[in-house]
C-alpha cells in the first residue's frame, strides 16, 4: 500500500475503529494501542486484503483479533473475583448509568457467549448503528437488531438471578 492510500485509510477510519475497540476494551490506553497496531498491520499486510468486504469491516476484524490475542495474554496472568452487588430496582436502561450496576453488567457481559456479548457492547458502548454492527459481522441489519434484543434479555435474566 502506498503512503497516500495508507494516510487516506487512516484518516477515514481511525475514529470509527478506535470507537469499536473502546467498546471491546473499555480502556482508552489499551484501545489506542490496539487501534494503532490495527492500522500498522493493515498497512503492512495490505496485499492480503482480498476486497471481499469493506475497508471498515476488514479493519474491525483485525482489531477484534488483536483484542482477542491481548485478552488471551492477560488471562494467563490475572483472575477477577466476582462480587455480589445488590439490585437497585432501577429500569434496565437507567441502570447502565449507575456505576455499581454497570460493573455487574460488564461482569455479566464477560460471561456471555458470542455474538451476543459483542453486539450488545457495540450498540450500547460503541454507539454503532444496527447496520454497522451487521456489517462488521457480515450479517444483516435485522440480524443485528434481533441479536441485540436477545442479548439484552439474557443480561436482564442473568442479573435478576444474581
Amino acid at each position: 500500500m502506498d503512503k497516500k492510500t495508507a494516510e487516506k485509510l487512516y484518516e477515514a477510519f481511525y475514529m470509527k475503529v478506535f470507537s469499536y475497540v473502546m467498546t471491546l476494551t473499555n480502556n482508552q490506553d489499551e484501545a489506542m494501542e490496539i487501534t494503532q497496531e490495527t492500522f500498522f498491520r493493515a498497512i503492512s499486510t495490505s496485499q492480503t486484503f482480498r476486497g471481499e468486504s469493506k475497508s471498515y469491516t476488514w479493519l474491525c476484524a483485525i482489531a477484534k483479533n488483536l483484542f482477542i490475542d491481548e485478552k488471551r495474554k492477560q488471562s494467563r496472568f490475572e483472575e477477577v473475583p466476582l462480587e455480589d452487588q445488590p439490585d437497585t430496582g432501577k429500569s434496565f436502561e437507567n441502570s447502565v448509568m449507575d456505576s455499581d450496576t454497570s460493573i455487574r453488567i460488564h461482569r455479566t457481559l464477560h460471561e456471555m457467549e458470542e455474538p451476543y456479548k459483542e453486539v450488545f457492547q457495540l450498540r450500547v458502548f460503541g454507539e454503532l448503528s444496527f447496520k454497522e454492527i451487521g456489517s462488521i459481522f457480515g450479517k444483516t441489519e435485522t440480524w443485528a437488531r434481533v441479536t441485540y434484543h436477545r442479548a439484552r434479555i439474557m443480561i436482564k435474566e442473568r442479573m435478576e438471578k444474581s
